[in-house]
């Protein structure tokens, strides 16, 4: 159970305050960077890339089959232009969504966009994956953040409020 701060209840003997968010293929290995961090993201750099280029070359196929079926150079010019578009606005999309939140409602604007343009996706997911987790930075942000906030709330004050001197 959590709250809108990311702190969620924790059952007797856990330590309280607030827990990271998992990040797809790495889980919470990103707080500490121990358990296999490293090799997981090599994993995702190179699975990212790997399906890069097999959709590349899916790609390829459904261009030679529109040269096969000879519909005319304006049509195949167009769609190779359409996936190029799409392809550079999904790479946008998804390497900003590594470092704010994206908007529900946009992002439901822009799935069949991101559905073309899935190349793009991925080598955004393969860069990131040479620095760091994807998402990472913005998953650090936000608990370190609720730690802070966490931190803030359990401090106590020291003395007895009820015996403070009043000002005159």
């Amino acid at each position: 159970m959590s709250d809108d701060n990311g702190t969620q209840e924790t059952p007797a003997g856990s330590a309280p305050g607030p827990r990271p968010e998992p990040i797809r293929f790495f889980g919470t290995t990103w707080v500490d960077h121990a358990n296999g961090y490293t090799v997981r993201r090599i994993g995702a750099a190179v699975g990212s890339l790997a399906a890069a280029v097999a959709s590349c070359l899916v790609l390829r196929f459904a261009y030679e089959g529109l040269a096969i079926a000879d519909i005319g150079s304006f049509v195949t010019l167009l769609m190779v232009v359409m996936f190029a578009i799409c392809s550079a606005l999904a790479f946008r999309h998804t390497w900003d969504g590594f470092t704010k939140r994206p908007d529900p409602d946009r992002q439901a604007s822009l799935r069949g966009l991101l559905a073309i343009g899935f190349v793009g996706s991925l080598l955004a997911y393969f860069f990131r994956s040479l620095t760091e987790a994807p998402g990472e930075k913005l998953h650090r942000e936000e608990y370190e953040a609720a730690l802070k906030q966490h931190e803030k709330r359990t401090t106590r004050r020291s003395g007895n409020p009820s015996k403070k001197r009043r000002r005159s």
